[in-house]
């Protein structure tokens, strides 16, 4: 009704504006999804990118010696295990320490400019400050000396490194990678007196030789977190 004393013509005939627009009404139903699709994405984003195989794989530090791994294991033929001379006693394959470089460099390039580093470390009885290639988290254990002695190839885990003038990282080393190969050891595993030998390749069928060596070496790789969780 008009309001006392108003006349017909005296009322407002043009309609409320609206604050927002008629698209708004529809934000409420396609905010889940929106929310769900962008919550992936940033999941999907951070375990792709953040994971190891993208920071840490291709590492490859310039150290305090410019050692070349090509032209000693791989040209020279020297066995891993004559620097790594932990590396079938204990968890740690130990960096070698100037003294054994000074078995041969005491005669071999004794002058060389390049090794003033070793000389200096031999004579004062320090150790070189070698960078930390291959990193293992500190809450997780791993033992060279078990997958070693169990007939896993040094291969395995740091590809040709007969091959590298600098090492770098070839594969990720994450909880994935590792339980990978736990659930299904065969394929990567060789006579022990292959280990150290990078240019191995099986003769005949690789997953039947897998599977006799499993039984044969008796591996038992563990898949609970008791394993590598100590």
């Amino acid at each position: 009704m008009d309001a006392p004393g108003q006349r017909p013509d005296d009322r407002d005939e043009s309609p409320v504006p609206y604050v927002f627009p008629a698209w708004v009404n529809q934000i409420p139903r396609i905010l889940p999804a929106a929310t769900a699709l962008v919550g992936a994405g940033v999941v999907f984003a951070f375990w792709f990118w953040a994971s190891p195989l993208h920071t840490e794989v291709g590492y490859a530090p310039v150290q305090p010696v410019p050692y070349s791994h090509k032209l000693h294991a791989g040209d020279y033929g020297i066995d891993c295990r004559y620097c790594h001379v932990a590396v079938e006693k204990g968890p740690q394959a130990s960096v070698p320490s100037a003294d054994i470089c000074m078995n041969c460099h005491s005669v071999v390039k004794h002058d060389s400019p390049l090794l003033q580093p070793v000389r200096d470390s031999y004579a004062k009885g320090t150790p070189i400050e070698w960078i930390k290639v291959h990193k293992i988290a500190d809450f997780a254990y791993f033992s060279h000396a078990q997958h070693v002695n169990k007939g896993v190839g040094c291969v395995e885990c740091h590809g040709r490194v007969d091959q590298m003038e600098t090492v770098r990282v070839e594969q990720p080393l994450s909880m994935s990678w590792c339980l990978d190969c736990h659930r299904n050891p065969g394929p990567h595993l060789r006579p022990k007196d292959q280990v150290t030998n990078m240019s191995w390749q099986p003769e005949g069928d690789r997953e039947k030789l897998g599977a006799e060596l499993v039984e044969k070496y008796h591996v038992n790789a563990p898949e609970d977190c008791s394993g590598c969780h100590r």
